[in-house]
């Protein structure tokens, strides 16, 4: 698309039926042909369409448009997308006397900085011809509501539904429901472009799965492009969208002397999501040059920028430069100085999740009260709970540093809650497994059974031991029991993960390989007849999180000899996941069809932990995978690996990488002779409990630097911190 300067639009240019849209649409349609057939990609265009023409406040025409390429004897779609564009551009000839950005292409005064011309298959935009529905609406007026249905036939619906909106204003669309199959977007989708034709680089929003709560999302001009398909079903679409005017966020705030006062600040159009492009500006003042100004986010936090983009926005505190990120947790950002501005711009490609914020005076010289504990996350804890095994700062900062607890097993000494019911003796007189089935108060350290009662046992899940009232404990419990009876010489095998033995047949049958285009790309371990689970980070590019590329490979020792292979139906990822930091890297898959039950001996889930879980030392924790042998090896072995490693203290991981969220965790050898390496990602850091226990999936392959390198263990992601996200999708 691109804007043609100095040139007035009329109501009649809505009408693609009217006779001024045909007389302008061919002018510039003869323009666009020109450019291109004067070109070096001449014998390859076919045509330019011009679908629409609209306009904003920055007055002038904006044209819409498609064109056509055809490549002979090329076999995959390909197409240089910054050759076209850039040919356009080269040919709006600009005045460099008056410096404006408006140029002229063959006489037609074109705006170059509005120029956006983006590749798409031809799947991705069809012509009103091939499409069941092209419904235009338009809001003459701020404040104007237009409802919108969409139903599917019996022999299903694909749609566009184009809105524009009165210049000057922004459409806000609102999804009251959306009943559709879920399927990753393949089949049933709803597609919103913050254009009027379907381009990707203009994709506010996808919504693949179901919805029954509703919500919204903000244009960044006056149109907007909704693309449905549904198959055939009882499908429906109920929602409406408005006019709203385009405001200027700015705030003067000034804060209360007493710091449990406390107001709000919110995200541009909260509760709607975050458009591509807002900004809003708060500046505060507090009563005295003692006091700065505390901000306390619901899911978000703000860090200092680095060399990396900012992606989930961009802040100014003072000067300061600062990144946001999406956390499943609390935080709490000071800002030491009386007088502060606070500077907000969006930054992600696509909406962005809205977030709020309290704030209150605080005391710049004592942040918290003399009895609490300052957490890097900015929360106050009391400073009892320092070092007591539990994550109170929601990033482990009270557990950092401390020294291992010992075992105060005398009369009159309280025994650290890490050595507590977690099934070993660690007092000579036992004391320590005692009474671990009465009802206490909860924890992340506690068993939660299902009725809401928590209990001492940490380990209560599928012991064999009826430990809840409930019974609720041993429910759910048909996981993590390999048939395989026979165990293979450590030195029997000379094929390796990095340091590890060939497994046998039936001895890991939640082990999953994942094959993007036909080949191995990543693990995944089973979670139930048709879930299982891996990385986030395998499917983090565009093609990688389209499901068709993907198939699951189960029960499977040797490559090729899978007992069953699966079609994916669907991909969900971690909506927390940091491409930079791999915090959250965890992701789940569907199958389009669930494993036969008479593959159970060769195919079984592993079981998940609760949030209590705890792995200690006589635990047995392995790593296994397809991946490669070591970090120069470019061939991978035909046979599944594994390798015996240990679990390293979140002290210890911290010291080695640094920034380790609590959703990580470390486990290798020193020697760093046994570990996972490419290939491995998403695969499962299983545990089994003393006595042959029921194996645990503990861990996830994540990252790590090199393979196998001494000192260096390889990081994955912490299971028992998603446990309840996990079961919220697959329940």
């Amino acid at each position: 698309m691109f804007r043609v300067a100095n040139m007035e639009f009329i109501p009649e240019y809505r009408q693609e039926e009217s006779n001024e849209f045909v007389s302008m649409a061919n002018k510039i349609q003869h323009v666009v042909s020109n450019v291109y057939k004067m070109s070096s990609v001449a014998k390859l265009y076919q045509q330019a369409v011009i679908s629409d023409l609209s306009n904003n406040n920055k007055g002038g025409v904006l044209v819409h448009f498609w064109m056509v390429f055809v490549v002979p004897q090329l076999k995959s779609a390909a197409v240089c997308e910054e050759c076209i564009g850039a040919i356009f551009r080269d040919s709006v000839h600009t005045s460099l006397k008056n410096r404006s950005s408006v140029g002229y292409l063959l006489g037609l005064p074109v705006d170059i900085d509005s120029i956006f011309i983006n590749a798409v298959q031809r799947s991705d935009y069809t012509s009103g011809a091939n499409l069941e529905c092209v419904d235009k609406f338009y809001a003459n007026f701020p404040g104007m509501r237009v409802p919108l249905d969409v139903f599917s036939s019996w022999a299903g619906v694909r749609c566009h539904i184009k809105l524009t909106a009165v210049p000057g204003s922004l459409i806000r669309l609102t999804v009251a429901s959306f009943l559709i199959e879920p399927s990753g977007c393949v089949s049933d989708a709803l597609t919103v472009y913050d254009a009027l034709l379907p381009m990707r680089g203009r994709i506010l929003y996808r919504v693949c799965e179901p919805v029954s709560t509703s919500f919204s999302l903000v244009s960044t001009s006056n149109v907007m492009l909704l693309s449905f398909r549904m198959t055939n079903g009882d499908k429906s679409f109920r929602g409406h969208f408005e006019a709203i005017t385009e405001e200027k966020c700015l705030s003067q705030i000034e804060t209360h002397l007493q710091s449990d006062i406390m107001a709000q600040i919110r995200s541009p159009f909260y509760p709607s999501l975050l458009p591509p492009q807002c900004s809003c500006t708060w500046r505060f003042e507090t009563p005295n040059s003692k006091l700065g100004v505390a901000l306390q986010f619901q899911n978000y936090e703000l860090k200092l920028k680095d060399m990396k983009s900012c992606d989930h926005g961009w802040w100014k505190v003072n000067e300061i430069i600062f990144c946001g990120s999406y956390v499943g947790h609390h935080t709490v950002f000071r800002i030491a100085d009386r007088s502060s501005e606070v500077e907000f711009r969006c930054t992600s490609r696509n909406s962005a999740q809205p977030f709020q914020a309290s704030y209150s005076s605080y005391r710049i010289s004592q942040p918290c009260p003399e009895s609490h504990f300052l957490c890097s996350t900015g929360l106050c804890v009391e400073k009892s709970r320092r070092c007591d095994g539990l994550d109170d700062c929601q990033d482990e900062s009270d557990e950092f540093f401390c020294s291992r607890p010992t075992k105060n097993c005398g009369d009159n000494s309280r025994l650290h809650p890490l050595f507590i019911c977690n099934g070993e003796k660690d007092c000579s007189d036992g004391r320590d497994e005692l009474n671990c089935t009465q009802e206490s108060s909860c924890s992340a350290i506690r068993y939660q059974c299902n009725s809401g009662s928590c209990i001492l046992k940490k380990n209560a899940k599928c012991d064999d031991v009826p430990d809840c009232q409930d019974g609720s404990d041993e429910a759910d419990c048909a996981c993590g029991r390999p048939s395989m009876e026979k165990k293979v010489d450590a030195s029997a095998g000379s094929e390796r993960i990095v340091g590890g033995v060939n497994s046998v047949e039936g001895e890991w049958p939640w082990q999953v390989s994942l094959h993007f285009s036909g080949n191995l790309y990543c693990g995944a371990s089973v979670l139930s007849s048709d879930w299982l689970i891996s990385a986030a980070h395998c499917f983090n590019k565009e093609r990688l999180s389209d499901p068709r590329y993907w198939r699951a490979h189960l029960g499977m020792l040797t490559q090729g000899g899978a007992k069953h292979v699966a079609d994916i139906q669907r991909i969900v990822v971690h909506e927390y996941f940091n491409a930079h930091t791999f915090d959250y890297d965890v992701a789940l898959l569907q199958l389009k069809k669930p494993w036969p039950p008479s593959l159970h001996p060769v195919v079984q889930p592993v079981c998940l932990p609760p949030p209590s879980h705890a792995v200690t030392d006589k635990h047995s924790c392995w790593v296994t995978g397809w991946g490669y042998r070591s970090e120069e090896d470019k061939v991978l072995p035909s046979v599944l690996q594994k390798a015996e490693v240990s679990l390293l203290s979140q002290t210890e991981c911290k010291k080695r990488y640094g920034p380790v969220s609590p959703r990580m965790l470390c486990a290798g050898v020193p020697s760093g002779e046994q570990d996972a390496c490419r290939g491995d990602s998403g695969g499962p850091l299983s545990c089994q409990a003393p006595g042959d226990g029921r194996w645990f999936l503990i861990g996830i392959v994540s990252w790590g630097v090199g393979c196998g390198r001494p000192n260096l263990p390889g990081v994955y992601s912490r299971v028992n911190k998603f446990t309840s996200w996990i079961y919220s999708h697959i329940s």
